[in-house]
């Protein structure tokens, strides 16, 4: 496995990292397992979660995958070879102060989650999103005290915007606080909005990048043709998240320009899941590429990413998938 900087800071991570949030809903515990142990097999030791997985799931689901991964660890005694980052953020419980970025909700997320995974720190602790309601002051001396209690090794962000990314890298500063290390935004080969602002910005500021989505749920695959129904049993059908990933990804000029690609890759006798992840961390600035995996045996296509080499004319085609599909308005928050 190829391990990389995260941004100009010293800690090292997997050019992969495995992403589990639909372990415990899309997945059972028994196939999550299966693939965590090919996944260590493998050397993929990079884990992300988040305290609101599974992904799809409601507050009876809330937890159960970081709970998961804490039995997992257990069993196989295997922490301290591992990276494990997870998120606070999204709504843990009913009534005030259950949600977002405030010092109350983020020691109180915190404590669950090492309770869940069974461990005593975070390798990486991130915010699921940026909370317009909470001074990012508050949130980052919040997650500073988090650091000295040696409950957490580095504090990252997801879904942040530039702008917002922008203050809160600001504040650190007046704060005299470390902030955030890395961002953690959507990227794939059907989305690249971070290129205009985000991913300069990190370059610039020597920020990790932990893209997820680098198939854009499985789109990127070329396993869907245009005019089918979403499959069942997959992230366009799955519970609450099935709306946000059909209007992400399945409109008929994203079929088209995945039908366009397919082919040259076809030509190439490669494989469309390798070809997009070798895509992502072929883009400068990127750090680690988070996968997915709802069986042990789609691990191998994803790892033999790290073994590819794009030539120019394939290259091309990659970005012509991009700039083929029209504009779309970019929604704040949640991404």
């Amino acid at each position: 496995m190829e391990n990389r900087r995260l941004g100009k800071y010293g800690l090292e991570v997997p050019a992969l990292c495995l992403g589990t949030m639909t372990f415990g809903l899309q997945v059972d515990e028994e196939k999550s397992v299966e693939i965590l142990d090919r996944a260590c097999d493998l050397g993929l030791s990079f884990l992300d979660s988040a305290d609101a997985y599974p992904l799809g799931g409601n507050r009876d689901t809330l937890g159960r995958t970081e709970e998961i991964l804490g039995r997992w660890m257990k069993q196989r005694g295997n922490r301290q070879r591992l990276l494990i980052a997870t998120k606070c953020f999204a709504p843990t419980r009913g009534g005030p102060n259950g949600r977002g970025l405030s010092r109350q909700h983020i020691m109180e997320s915190i404590e669950a989650s090492l309770t869940r995974l069974g461990t005593d720190h975070i390798d990486i602790y991130q915010s699921h999103g940026f909370d317009e309601f909470t001074p990012i002051e508050e949130t980052l001396r919040a997650f500073q005290d988090l650091v000295t209690e040696g409950k957490v090794r580095y504090i990252g962000c997801s879904n942040y915007p530039a702008w917002r990314l922008g203050q809160a890298l600001a504040a650190a500063d007046r704060l005299g606080v470390g902030g955030y290390v890395s961002v953690q935004p959507r990227y794939n080969l059907l989305y690249r909005e971070i290129e205009t602002e985000l991913l300069p910005l990190c370059r610039a500021e020597g920020l990790g990048v932990l893209v997820y989505n680098p198939l854009a749920g499985g789109f990127l695959s070329g396993k869907y043709t245009i005019g089918e129904e979403p499959r069942e049993g997959t992230r366009f059908t799955l519970g609450s998240a099935a709306g946000r990933y059909q209007e992400r990804y399945w409109h008929e000029v994203q079929f088209k320009a995945v039908e366009e690609l397919k082919q040259v890759v076809a030509d190439r006798d490669m494989n469309m899941v390798s070809v997009a992840i070798a895509w992502v961390l072929a883009q400068e600035g990127i750090s680690s590429a988070i996968i997915g995996a709802s069986s042990p045996e789609q691990l191998d296509a994803n790892l033999a990413a790290l073994e590819i080499t794009l030539d120019e004319e394939l290259l091309s085609a990659c970005d012509e998938a991009w700039w083929s599909l029209p504009r779309r308005p970019v929604h704040e928050g949640y991404r």
